[in-house]
């Protein structure tokens, strides 16, 4: 299953709503993981931006959240965490952004791809048996 065109559609803030990086991927994996919408919407209220103070990606928390929510074990996460920090030197947000600046690449820019990617990522793990 492809979550990716609701990931996209989230993104693209419909009708002015601000779904933050882990409401973007909470939101369209919630039945996988046994959630109504509106209660990972409101589980991933404070996740972003770094839970609100640049810490911890929300794409990283969120997707941790989703691997153990839906049963995978403990060395699934592990290595997604080691794949991120490969990827990008850094868990935190403000880290994150600072590179992403550096690159000349806006915010938004940078959170689109870093949700998309990991969206791909999940679809394919949950996929796993």
């Amino acid at each position: 299953m492809d979550h990716g065109d609701e990931i996209r559609t989230l993104r693209s803030e419909p009708g002015g709503r601000h779904y933050n990086c882990a409401q973007s991927l909470l939101v369209p994996f919630a039945p996988e993981i046994g959630l109504e919408k509106g209660a990972a919407d409101a589980l991933g209220a404070f996740l972003g931006a770094g839970m609100m103070h640049g810490a911890v990606c929300g794409t990283l928390s969120a997707a941790l959240m989703i691997l153990g929510k839906a049963g995978k074990d403990r060395l699934v996460a592990e290595s997604l965490l080691q794949e991120f920090i490969a990827s990008y030197g850094t868990t935190g947000c403000t880290e994150l952004l600072s590179l992403a600046a550096a690159k000349g690449m806006t915010r938004k820019e940078n959170c689109d791809g870093l949700v998309y990617e990991m969206g791909q990522k999940l679809d394919k793990l949950l996929e796993e048996k």
